[in-house]
């Protein structure tokens, strides 16, 4: 569903994507790996368009995407749910959920059925602001305003930074629900190892703005990865 090929993406003069490549496919979890400042979160926002390449090109569905504005991507079903996830603090529960309706015609503005058997304490929070809700709560928030898109790609990046170990667990158990749908794809970025280890179908592993490990779950060499996470 998802070709990413050999792209280049540049912040003025600095080279921070060079020749990345990355493939998602439905009912599957693509990890993408790396320390902080590689070039995991540039990737993600190249794949979303909130960032043009120089090089390379994205395709979606059969269709090249690259020039894309991310409001067109929206609408073909890429969904996005940034690192520090976001939220509207001002809006409600409700209305930052309502939010995902942006992308759809008005005809299909209704929540998916599932989301609040996904994420049931959202159900008894619908008409708090969303700044009220603790890291956790609001990371549940994100992802569900995402899924209100009936997305067929969602992009992720970090959903477990600044989580406790709990919602974390919970997190991971709804990402391997909507994969086993299998009629979405997932792209992950993560630096937590285990979530993703135990998530991913297939990963890559960035360094300086490259891919330097790429493959299977199946195929992953704990050890070299690690290398390339530790500090």
């Amino acid at each position: 569903m998802l070709q990413v090929d050999n792209i280049d993406l540049y912040y003025g003069a600095s080279h921070a994507l060079r020749g990345v490549s990355l493939t998602a496919k439905p009912g599957e979890v693509t990890c993408v790996l790396g320390r902080n400042g590689v070039g995991k979160t540039s990737l993600l926002r190249a794949i979303v368009g909130q960032q043009a390449i120089q090089g390379g090109g994205i395709h979606w569905e059969d269709k090249d995407i690259s020039k894309a504005p991310s409001h067109a991507r929206a609408r073909a079903g890429i969904a996005y749910v940034p690192q520090g996830r976001e939220i509207f603090p001002f809006l409600t529960v409700d209305e930052n959920l309502r939010s995902g309706f942006a992308a759809l015609p008005r005809t299909e503005r209704r929540l998916p059925p599932e989301t609040f058997k996904l994420f049931p304490v959202l159900q008894d929070m619908l008409g708090r602001q969303g700044g009220d809700l603790s890291g956790g709560q609001q990371q549940q928030l994100a992802i569900a305003r995402a899924l209100a898109m009936q997305p067929r790609l969602l992009v992720l990046d970090e959903p477990t930074e600044g989580i406790q170990p709990s919602i974390i667990k919970d997190i991971q158990r709804i990402i391997g629900l909507l994969r086993d749908r299998g009629d979405m794809a997932i792209v992950l970025v993560e630096q937590y190892f285990e979530f993703a280890r135990d998530l991913a179908d297939s990963y890559i592993v960035m360094d300086r703005g490259e891919v330097v490990l790429s493959g299977h779950r199946s195929d992953m060499v704990e050890e070299d990865v690690r290398r390339y996470l530790t500090v």
